[in-house]
């Protein structure tokens, strides 16, 4: 297959972002930069929790049932 060269980097006039309500460019830059961690949560997963809080809740619950497991092995 020939590659099409009339691409361009260049956005189509349609796709006019100044236009979105609600839009801020650089929105999570400093946390970005502070070395904020990202990860994908797959959909089936994400619908148990409602929000952020309710993810790292259930993380740290898990966290200290695994320590108690390994606490308890040695």
């Amino acid at each position: 297959m020939k590659k099409d060269d009339t691409t361009s980097d260049d956005l189509r006039p349609e796709y006019d972002f100044s236009k979105m309500a609600g839009g801020v460019r650089g929105k999570h830059h400093r946390r970005y930069r502070a070395g904020t961690n990202l990860v994908k949560i797959d959909p089936d997963v994400a619908k148990v929790f409602v929000d952020d809080h309710a993810v790292n809740d259930a993380l740290r619950s898990l966290i200290r049932v695994a320590r108690r497991q390994v606490a308890a092995v040695h």
